[in-house]
């Protein structure tokens, strides 16, 4: 228990119930009936309600007491701190397309496929690692396309999920490859758009921004929608488009199976960077081209700066003001202190006016 801080002062005020208490007792000047002698009462025995006079002005202290101690707000705070949280939502957009197994990148000092430094950079980017601060407080969706567009994730705050499914992506087969940017951005703004919706509704966090992070080693020849198309929708949506093309410039090595093995066939890289810039600028966003694991995890690292979210704490103190509201003491249910004191005065002016009533 502890005493509110405007108003604690109110306690310097506790002398002067002991001082009341005091001036009753006091030696003074009393009333007096003349007798001619008084021998015959020192041998009477006070009674118990003489005995019990001092009771009075007790009562009547401890009653001022406990109003100065209720002025005083004694009370019990309890602090708790409230989160709010605006985030991004990020829809990774990934290109698993046959051409993500090119070559021409490297990890820990290895040449691997495309896909395999996408998925080691997109992990550090989610968790945080290599520069990457991590995206603890935003909303993250996986879309992968190669023929046709997939939604594998849909945007949560469960990024151990995000994870697990980055880790077990597989470039398309034969049968399903094929680049197509239009359909996979579609899927990818209506999953923003719909997860925001929600998300606003429920309360739980506020969206700062949406944003499509696009990554895709090719140029669109598969699919329904434009892609143009799709960035429309986008900037209709509030949906801001980041992307990548990723790929080295030139030749790249790509694996081929032989009767002998499989052997690395140098490969140009095509990569549409005017309608990935097209894309990007209008809605908004910016055009990266990662063409190592390097440059790959400092575009990541800039989209990390340019979308930030935002978390402010605030701290909500709430007080029991044991005043007004009654408090448990040594295992007992306590009366609040204005009400003991309102008991202690009726208790005290039952008395004075009854059995311990003094006369003038």
């Amino acid at each position: 228990m502890s005493f509110h801080p405007s108003s604690a002062w109110f306690l310097l005020f506790l002398p002067l119930a002991a001082l009341a208490w005091w001036n009753w007792f006091r030696p003074a000047r009393r009333s007096a009936i003349r007798f001619s002698s008084i021998a015959r009462c020192d041998g009477i025995a006070p009674s118990i309600w003489n005995r019990l006079r001092p009771l009075v002005p007790t009562l009547r202290m401890l009653a001022l007491a406990l109003v100065i101690i209720a002025i005083a707000r004694p009370v019990k705070s309890n602090e708790s701190t409230k989160t709010f949280v605006e985030g991004v939502a990020i829809e990774m957009v990934l290109d698993r397309s046959g051409s993500m197994r090119a070559h021409d990148f490297k990890v820990g000092g290895k040449d691997v496929e495309r896909l395999t430094a996408l998925k080691v950079v997109a992990e550090d980017f989610v968790s945080g690692g290599d520069g990457l601060r991590g995206r603890k407080n935003d909303l993250l969706g996986v879309v992968t396309f190669a023929a046709f567009a997939d939604a594998v994730v849909p945007l949560t705050l469960d990024h151990d999920v995000v994870i697990d499914s980055l880790r077990q992506l597989r470039t398309a087969e034969q049968n399903e490859d094929g680049t197509a940017i239009g359909d996979a951005l579609a899927l990818g703004v209506e999953k923003l758009k719909d997860a925001a919706d929600r998300a606003n509704a429920d309360g739980e966090m506020r969206i700062r921004s949406k944003v499509l992070l696009l990554l895709t080693d090719g140029e669109n020849n598969a699919g329904e929608i434009e892609p143009t198309d799709a960035a429309q929708l986008a900037l209709a949506c509030g949906v801001k488009i980041y992307a990548i093309g990723m790929g080295t410039k030139g030749l790249a090595p790509f694996p081929m199976e032989t009767p002998f093995g499989t052997q690395f066939v140098q490969q140009p890289v095509n990569i549409d960077e005017e309608l990935l810039t097209k894309l990007s600028t209008d809605t908004g966003g910016q055009y990266f081209r990662a063409t190592d694991t390097d440059s790959l995890v400092k575009i990541y690292e800039t989209i990390d700066q340019l979308e930030k979210s935002n978390v402010e704490e605030q701290k909500l103190v709430r007080y029991r003001d044991f005043a007004v509201e009654p408090f448990t003491l040594a295992g007992f249910s306590v009366p609040p202190f204005l009400a003991l004191a309102l008991i202690l005065l009726c208790v005290e002016l039952f008395l004075s006016h009854t059995r311990l009533r003094v006369l003038p």
